[in-house]
């Protein structure tokens, strides 16, 4: 084999191996879900739109008052 097809092959195996790994991922990923949503109880646990907002940010907690005093122009 001559030096100028090894690395078309060498990039044909990677490329073979992500996409291997890619999809392996995403049948992983959709199993899950589907596990996760057939647990008993998950309806209890999902929460509304506002609920998720309300519990990610306070405009009064050190961390943002710090932000926006930083950031002021």
């Amino acid at each position: 084999m001559s030096q100028a097809e090894k690395p078309k092959d060498e990039r044909r195996g990677f490329l073979k191996v992500l996409g291997i790994g890619t999809a392996a991922a995403v049948v992983a990923d959709s199993a899950l879900a589907q596990r996760a949503d057939s647990v008993p109880g998950a309806e209890a646990r999902k929460e509304n739109p506002a609920q998720r907002v309300a519990a990610r940010y306070n405009p009064n907690s050190p961390d943002v008052q710090a932000f926006y005093r930083t950031n002021r122009y």
